[in-house]
C-alpha cells in the first residue's frame, strides 16, 4: 500500500492532475471571495429591482 501510494507521489502522470486541482481550488476560492465582496450589493440591486416591479 505504501509503496502504491509513492508511486502515485513521484509519477510524472499525477503532476498534471495536481495541477489542474490547485487551478481548480484556486479558481473556487476567488469566486467564494468575489461572492462574498459582492453578495450584499447584488441581493439589494435584486431587491430594488423587485420592489420597483
Amino acid at each position: 500500500m505504501l509503496r502504491m501510494l509513492w508511486n502515485l507521489y513521484v509519477a510524472e502522470e499525477g503532476q498534471d492532475l495536481a495541477e489542474y486541482a490547485l487551478v481548480i481550488a484556486l479558481i473556487a476560492v476567488v469566486a467564494v471571495g468575489a461572492l462574498t465582496a459582492l453578495g450584499g450589493n447584488i441581493a439589494n440591486t435584486l431587491n430594488s429591482i423587485a420592489g420597483s416591479i
